[in-house]
């Protein structure tokens, strides 16, 4: 196996779990290409916020919190976030020179000789003694199946190609999901479209109390208890509510967040409900929010029964090489942040608790 370059530690993906995972590596003193490398398929910085939809403009943007060691300052709200965080990424990798290797694609994660961890990528193998595993959500949109649905005659799409609302202008669209993606995407369509509906599974929370650390605990705290028993994460967001603010105020006064439960079937022309009612549409979009992007590590067989990877802190359970960071409960920048931290610090106790095998 000439070809396959070791190292220490190898983070898969670039976002904001990768690039404070990479910097907590470095802090430790290790050094990036000889003791660890980065490994991200996106084609430039700022992970999926490069991806966002150009009218998530940064104002817009609901706790975005910094890197560490390096603040996000002076950014121009009105600019489109992908545009601001982007850049701030690009000048974080910069500054401390984690030499991030892109675009590369990891294919597989399997076991190697000497106990160390294969991961076989689009430009090289690399045999590593742990890995993290940063790699997000967005590259996974969830599209639930419903009957009728490839009948359709209009457009379907998810909200990771979500376009501007510009788009929809004219058009009688159908917003499906629960989530604060449905919410945005409702009250910036409703002026431009000919009629918007909204389609939940359940009824939506309204949070009017302030989402204080306390409450913020308490949300993650059940995310983390389901990834602690091997059931796929739920997002913190899920079991937070929805802010009550007032362009969502404003959404409910004019009826534009009136909400109707999921429909039963969808018709070339639209959707329908068994008990009769049905709603003409041009465009399905569904804002059904994302999973976890771990199908590479399906060699490991990490995967519980219930169909999650169970996790202690960041660890999996079934194998200590393996931290899952921005995985459930730290699926969120602090999160990440901390997990991170929380990651480099287990890995280098298991470095130190293990020679590497030659």
């Amino acid at each position: 196996m000439n070809d396959v370059r070791e190292v220490e530690v190898v983070v898969v993906g670039a976002g904001q779990a990768g690039l404070s995972s990479a910097c907590h590596l470095r802090r430790t003193g290790l050094a990036p290409d000889r003791d660890f490398v980065v490994l991200d398929h996106s084609p430039a910085p700022g992970g999926a916020w490069q991806f966002r939809w150009p009218s998530l403009t940064y104002g817009k943007v609901h706790g975005m919190h910094a890197l560490p060691g390096m603040e996000l300052t002076d950014a121009d709200p009105t600019r489109p976030s992908s545009e601001v965080i982007g850049a701030y990424f690009d000048r974080y990798e910069r500054t401390f020179d984690l030499r991030v290797r892109r675009p590369v694609d990891v294919h597989a994660v399997r076991e190697g000789p000497g106990g160390r961890l294969l991961v076989e990528a689009s430009h090289g193998t690399w045999a590593t003694r742990a890995l993290i595993n940063a790699t997000g959500t967005w590259d996974r949109p969830f599209w639930p199946c419903c009957p009728g649905q490839e009948t359709f005659r209009g457009r379907q799409l998810h909200t990771a190609r979500y376009p501007g609302p510009e788009a929809f202008a004219g058009l009688r669209v159908v917003v499906v999901g629960g989530g604060a993606s449905g919410t945005q995407h409702l009250l910036e369509i409703a002026p431009y479209a000919a009629a918007t509906t909204w389609v939940t599974r359940r009824p939506p929370v309204w949070r009017e109390e302030p989402f204080d650390e306390n409450a913020g605990r308490e949300a993650v705290a059940l995310v983390e208890e389901r990834v602690r028993q091997g059931l796929p994460p739920r997002s913190v967001v899920s079991v937070t509510g929805l802010p009550l603010n007032d362009a969502i105020r404003r959404g409910l006064e004019d009826g534009v967040l009136d909400r109707l439960p999921m429909f039963d079937r969808i018709e070339p022309g639209g959707v329908v409900w068994d008990d009769g009612r049905r709603v003409a549409a041009d465009v399905i979009l569904w804002a059904t929010g994302f999973r976890p992007v771990i199908e590479h590590l399906a060699p490991l067989r990490l995967r519980e029964p219930g169909g999650g990877i169970r996790v202690e802190g960041t660890r999996a359970v079934a194998d200590p090489r393996i931290h899952l960071v921005g995985y459930g409960p730290s699926a969120s920048t602090i999160g990440a942040n901390r997990a991170g931290r929380a990651a480099v610090r287990d890995i280098r106790r298991l470095l130190a608790e293990e020679p590497a095998v030659a």
